[in-house]
């Protein structure tokens, strides 16, 4: 079966790796495991460049290592949004009689990554490019393009889910849903060192 993987970045972050020892993945190898009997043609990873902070000044440098070793993997390919920064007033969770009721914020918000991937699972799916799509994903808000892909085009659609508790509206359109386990992780490891064009490059300390 013909299959195109479209890989929601941050999704897959927060639900999955952030915090574990399982962040320098290798994402071709971690859908052949959960995918077998399907012909991986093509995986799609939509992202967007973060910026660095006081608290994590290293986080780009991190970022753009992970992206360079992806693009070892000769299938992946890697699609970008943007990230929207703001500084607004919001209210206090935990209000205090005579205190104050706001707080001033930095509010970042990823913009693009969840549109360009419904843009392109759907125009794979006109162009009769996959028998069988899987989003890397669990938001819902990708609901009506998998009802599209499943229903009108009469294609399989495939949850592969990062998080512990999985969207109900997902599931309700899907051809069928996995999670995605720790050992299929753990064993889905990009070698420490890898190369490409430009030299070597090396998982970082931290991860």
């Amino acid at each position: 079966m013909k299959t195109h993987v479209c890989v929601d970045g941050f999704n897959l972050y927060y639900g999955a790796l952030r915090g574990t020892g399982f962040r320098w993945l290798d994402i071709a190898e971690m859908c052949r495991l959960l995918l077998p009997g399907h012909d991986i043609l093509h995986i799609s990873y939509f992202t967007a460049r973060v910026n660095s902070r006081p608290s994590d000044p290293d986080q780009p440098l991190r970022q753009d290592r992970y992206l360079r070793a992806l693009r070892t993997i000769p299938i992946v390919h890697i699609f970008y949004g943007h990230f929207l920064t703001t500084r607004v007033t919001m209210p206090l969770a935990a209000y205090q009689p005579g205190g104050r009721r706001t707080a001033r914020v930095i509010k970042t918000e990823e913009k693009g990554s969840d549109v360009n991937l419904a843009t392109h699972l759907l125009w794979d799916g006109f162009r009769e490019q996959y028998d069988a799509a899987v989003l890397v994903t669990n938001d819902s808000d990708l609901v009506e393009p998998v009802r599209i892909v499943r229903h009108e085009l009469a294609r399989t659609v495939g949850i592969l889910n990062p998080h512990r508790n999985p969207s109900r509206m997902l599931l309700r359109y899907a051809t069928f849903a996995k999670s995605i386990r720790k050992g299929v992780l753990a064993a889905s490891q990009l070698p420490a060192v890898l190369h490409d064009a430009h030299g070597q490059l090396s998982k970082p300390p931290e991860w």
